[in-house]
């Protein structure tokens, strides 16, 4: 929880992992998780976030999962970096102030869902979690969830607080991207994985990966070399994992076809959570194809392997 944290690199939006049924978190299966992206060499992880269903836990699964991903990850050499959102700020502000009695390095804040607040409701509920806590905050710009986006020019006031200090950028624009470059110093991380090489060739410091969930070494190693300028050799990793990249998040929606893959490559996570539904045959079937096409072996999801078959 330093003052001198730096993000870059990339950090997994891990899944939460439940019973065959749902009915309850499986923490076991979530330390494996952990330690096997520590194992594959990314900077950190991202519990309870969209790809970790936070809608669905309730307060004492939450509390849960984050103290499992600080104590086990941060053993490791992981950052963590706690979902904390709600569209309503009080619960924000509850969420961000629990993730720092819990450990995280930061607590990770999204756009107010449902309410659709103007751009200055957005600035005054970010503003209010920031005062909140000294607990880093890593704004979640995602509209295509939330119904509204944060504008450039409002991440650009939310910047000069100093506990305002990186954007997951999840807008699936390069042009909201560039101009928060353009505008002001925060750091910004790619929310898409397609997008990860476009957004670091606009100053982005790495990403939010879901596919890292399946290869955490082999995204690690794409942000290690963007961030080398070695854009030759990203576009060989990148153009190898972009069919599994869009197809996990457009099969259908996220979490569930890397819920589905995961369990292809032996490391099931149990199911999704209603209102979600488990993937269909026929999208199972496309995920696998997708899995295989990648090169992604079991045993090399298995151990974090950077390639399939090859070790770390």
């Amino acid at each position: 929880m330093s003052a001198r944290l730096r993000f870059h690199g990339c950090y997994t939006a891990i899944v939460t992992p439940f019973t065959a049924d749902g009915g309850a978190v499986d923490l076991a299966r979530l330390e494996e998780n952990v330690r096997r992206q520590a194992a594959g060499g990314v900077t950190g992880i991202v519990p309870c976030g969209t790809t970790g269903e936070s809608p669905t836990l309730t307060e004492e699964e939450h509390a849960s999962v984050v103290e499992t991903a600080v104590r086990v990850g941060r053993a490791a050499g992981l950052q963590v970096i706690a979902g904390a959102g709600s569209n309503s700020t009080a619960h924000a502000v509850h969420l961000q102030k629990l993730a720092f009695q819990l450990g995280a390095d930061a607590g990770m804040q999204v756009t107010p869902y449902y309410s659709k607040p103007s751009q200055e409701g957005i600035y005054r509920h970010f503003m209010t979690v920031a005062d909140s806590s000294d607990l880093p905050v890593m704004l979640y710009n995602i509209p295509g969830r939330c119904g509204v986006a944060i504008a450039p020019e409002t991440v650009e006031r939310l910047a000069r607080h100093p506990n305002v200090r990186a954007i997951k950028e999840a807008t699936g624009s390069m042009d909201s991207a560039s101009e928060i470059r353009q505008r002001c110093g925060i750091t910004v991380l790619s929310g898409d994985d397609s997008l990860t090489p476009s957004f670091a060739a606009v100053g982005a410091a790495g990403a939010v990966s879901v596919v890292s969930n399946l290869v955490p070494a082999r995204v690690a190693e794409l942000c290690g070399l963007l961030a080398a300028n070695d854009f030759r050799g990203a576009l060989e990793v990148h153009m190898a994992l972009l069919p599994l990249s869009r197809g996990l998040l457009s099969i259908d929606v996220n979490p569930v076809p890397v819920k589905c893959a995961l369990a292809s490559l032996g490391l099931d996570s149990g199911a999704v959570r209603l209102p979600l539904a488990g993937a269909s045959p026929a999208a199972a079937a496309r995920i696998q194809e997708l899995v295989v096409a990648a090169g992604i072996s079991a045993d090399a999801a298995a151990h974090g392997a950077a390639r399939a078959g090859a070790g770390n």
